[in-house]
């Protein structure tokens, strides 16, 4: 139970900080709660997944990236400048979500 809610709360913690820019720019509420979703729900994967014997804080922002590309397609259709801040968040996000667990669980 305690790994499920350190999990639960290292997912709203990063998910603030990736929608915190978002309402600066005033994006609207669909591609908020889109991103803020995603990382409730990557580190759960983060956390339960083995890539290849892959580095553990490799294997972070690989998921995170990995989970991302079907929104960045949806995206790229309207707006392909916010592809590339989606990849850096994404790699980043996702590399401190699987530092953090590796520490904290």
């Amino acid at each position: 139970m305690r790994e499920m809610l350190l999990t639960l709360l290292i997912g709203v913690i990063a998910g603030i900080i990736d929608v915190l820019p978002m309402i600066k720019m005033k994006l609207d509420k669909y591609s908020v709660s889109s991103a803020f979703v995603h990382y409730i729900i990557a580190p759960f994967i983060i956390f339960n997944t083995e890539l290849f014997g892959m580095a553990w804080w490799l294997k972070g922002g690989i998921i995170s990236l990995l989970l991302a590309v079907p929104t960045m397609i949806l995206v790229a259709k309207d707006d392909k400048k916010s592809v590339v801040p989606m990849i850096i968040m994404s790699i980043i996000l996702g590399t401190l979500v699987g530092v953090s667990g590796f520490f904290m669980l």
